[in-house]
């Protein structure tokens, strides 16, 4: 099993918050799957993969420059599965898995 950790800090002027919402900015939590996308073909050393989302569970939201650990591992089957923390609260988690072409 392989495994990784990533560190991340929301950019205050990340574009998602213009949106998502006035008054009180909060990271959509397709931002935090497409940073565990990116961070999954990091570990894994390749881009430019089609992924698929096996379970996503987001438990606190987070608002800007808040700074996130990322961490991954790979199952025996090739499935990754991420945690996404800031300090001691629990932010995401989830699998990914490679889609068939």
């Amino acid at each position: 099993m392989t495994g990784a950790e990533y560190d991340w800090t929301v950019p205050a002027d990340h574009p998602a918050f213009a949106g998502h919402f006035p008054g009180r900015p909060i990271v959509p939590g397709v931002v935090l799957l497409d940073r565990a996308i990116l961070f999954a073909e990091a570990m894994l050393g390749t881009s430019g993969l089609n992924w698929q989302v096996g379970n996503a569970k987001f438990f606190s939201p987070v608002g800007p420059e808040e700074a996130l650990t990322f961490a991954l591992s790979t199952s025996p089957r090739g499935a990754i599965a991420f945690t996404v923390r800031t300090g001691e609260r629990d932010i995401a988690s989830g699998s990914l898995t490679r889609a068939v072409p």
